[in-house]
């Protein structure tokens, strides 16, 4: 593919990598029904329809605007996976007049939320559809299993608001040993199912739990009754992919840099800084797909500096492709992707929900 005219930095999709992908993570869960992937990692309209396609048909997302993505999509069954507070709870109520025909979930972790839920819903005549979301280890959002057990039987007065499952994040399980990750998320998950059969007698209906990401879905799918909900599949990126080798994912997107600056036989600038590819890890932040050994030595907003080990092996206006080491920030950094197949550009895609909000 010849990238001379492409305009730099710029993000890439190959649309065949994301067929694959699709129906890879499919093939892994074993069935729609147990599976809702994430749809943090791509922000994209076009990918959330070639899911739908595909037979997906719960998703999970953090935003507004992820959600109203999936609504356009077509999607039926929709858990906005973070906690809403403020406008955010009126915005998800105007989702669900927008979209009848999706239904809108929110996580909640503490009665006063569900109390506000239930306000705001009562007005309009609904009722809030609601997941408790759990902590077991994570220590980022959501409540112990005991504290949970508490919270769900006093969402039962509430009459505009109904609890219909349970959610579990397990982000901290990571290591790259898969028996050491299936170890842990299976001793860290012992609590989340003994809650659901102790809530299973008290309120006489099995939750279902979604739980996991990308690192878990290794687990999850094989060892719990849950719904996993992973999200970086869809793109796969450098890191999952020398860090989770037991999932044959394809890495289906790319940034495309120039060689702005040589400042000496050895090093070089490029046009990859903070604004075009995640930073918040130490180097490499980026896998340059090149046979030269080098470094990255500096990075700032709009610059990345690279060092060479042999001299003089790029020019000035030569453009590099790289895979990101963190592909989900790097997606929301663009305003739209450049879509090849059989190694022609074929679209461009926008990344509808990079922004906070599309129209709700």
């Amino acid at each position: 593919m010849n990238f001379s005219q492409l305009d730099t930095p710029a993000l890439l999709i190959d649309r065949d990598k994301v067929e694959h992908n699709i129906h890879l993570a499919l093939e892994y869960a074993g069935a729609p029904d147990r599976f809702r992937p994430h749809v943090k990692t791509h922000k994209i309209l076009e990918v959330a329809r070639m899911q739908v396609a595909a037979g997906i048909y719960k998703f999970k997302c953090a935003t507004i605007a992820e959600a109203e993505m999936l609504g356009m999509a077509g999607a039926k069954d929709v858990l906005i996976a973070y906690p809403l507070q403020g406008p955010k709870v009126n915005r998800l109520l105007a989702l669900t007049d927008k979209y009848p025909g999706t239904m809108f979930s929110a996580l909640i972790d503490n009665l006063a939320s569900a109390e506000h839920f239930n306000q705001v819903f009562a007005e309009a005549g609904k009722t809030a559809r609601v997941y408790i979301d759990l902590n077991n280890g994570h220590f980022r959002t959501g409540i112990s299993a005991a504290l949970a057990y508490d919270l769900a039987l006093s969402c039962e007065p509430l009459d505009h608001v109904e609890l219909v499952g349970l959610h579990c994040y397990d982000g901290h399980i990571r290591m790259s040993s898969l028996e050491e990750r299936t170890a842990a998320s299976r001793t860290a998950f012992e609590e989340v199912t003994d809650l659901r059969e102790r809530l299973a007698e008290a309120l006489q209906k099995r939750l279902p739990i979604v739980a996991g990401g990308s690192p878990s879905f290794s687990v999850h799918r094989k060892h719990h009754e849950v719904e996993c909900s992973p999200g970086t599949w869809i793109f796969w990126d450098q890191r999952y992919g020398e860090e989770y080798p037991e999932q044959a994912f394809q890495k289906a997107a790319m940034v495309a840099t120039r060689v702005i600056s040589k400042t000496d036989a050895h090093t070089y600038c490029l046009d990859l800084g903070h604004k075009s590819i995640a930073s918040e890890m130490t180097f490499p932040r980026v896998a340059l797909q090149t046979p030269h050994e080098l470094t990255q030595i500096g990075h700032s907003e709009e610059h990345l500096v690279i060092k060479t080990v042999e001299a003089d092996v790029f020019q000035p206006g030569e453009v590099l492709l790289g895979y990101p080491y963190h592909i989900c920030p790097t997606v929301a950094l663009y305003e739209r992707a450049h879509v090849f197949r059989g190694g022609e550009l074929v679209d461009e895609w926008k990344v509808i929900a990079r922004d906070r909000k599309i129209t709700v």
